[in-house]
């Protein structure tokens, strides 16, 4: 049953971090359970786990919806991921082996023609980098913020040619491992608040314009 419980969880976030459900949209709890050919007791789990991560929220007589997103809360989470971030690189420098960085060699192509694509691959670099901190917590916390970018990429980017949008961001991956490779960590870290910077920027820009957005 908990095997059940978990899968539906995560296939209804997954649907909500990749905007598979769009911020706004009403979840029914039989619709829910029918698609997944399941009682409607772990849809119900799945909608208090997500209440709790402030994916969904309970609208009075109506049930459950997905949480729009707030243009301060984007503002938040992104300085939040700058914090995290440019002091998890710090680490990196200092602590991963020289085979861990040779190995971010992988990271340094990327498709830039889908968003989607791009948008799965950005998150797994900088998971990436966050586990090679060697710091659980902080690794962790990223995770947690790296999902939550998904969602504003998928949002926020969806009106925007992804090849030249990804350009930009994957040269700036490249810069990063440049310097992590030399471990340089306070140049990797001014890279990092750069490439941060830039994306923090046109996303804002785009949630401001979005009607779905709170």
């Amino acid at each position: 049953m908990n095997l059940v419980r978990n899968r539906v969880y995560e296939m209804v976030r997954r649907d909500i971090l990749s905007c598979a459900i769009v911020p706004g949209a009403e979840l029914r709890e039989a619709d829910l359970a029918e698609r997944f050919g399941v009682s409607k007791s772990p849809v119900r789990d799945a909608m208090q786990k997500l209440e709790l991560e402030g994916l969904v929220e309970i609208e009075p007589r109506r049930g459950h919806r997905v949480r729009q997103i707030s243009v301060s809360d984007a503002a938040d989470m992104l300085e939040l991921r700058l914090i995290l971030e440019t002091a998890g690189v710090r680490k990196v420098a200092l602590v991963a082996t020289d085979e861990e960085l040779a190995a971010l060699d992988a990271f340094r192509d990327a498709d830039t023609a889908s968003i989607p694509v791009f948008t799965e691959y950005n998150r797994r670099f900088h998971h990436h980098l966050a586990g090679l901190s060697r710091n659980r917590r902080l690794a962790e916390e990223m995770s947690r913020v790296m999902d939550l970018y998904e969602r504003l990429c998928m949002i926020s980017l969806s009106a925007v040619v992804a090849h030249d949008h990804n350009e930009g961001p994957l040269r700036e991956h490249n810069d990063i491992i440049d310097a992590l490779q030399a471990r340089n960590g306070n140049a990797a870290a001014r890279m990092l608040k750069r490439h941060i910077g830039r994306s923090q920027s046109q996303i804002l820009r785009a949630l401001e314009s979005r009607p779905i957005v709170a």
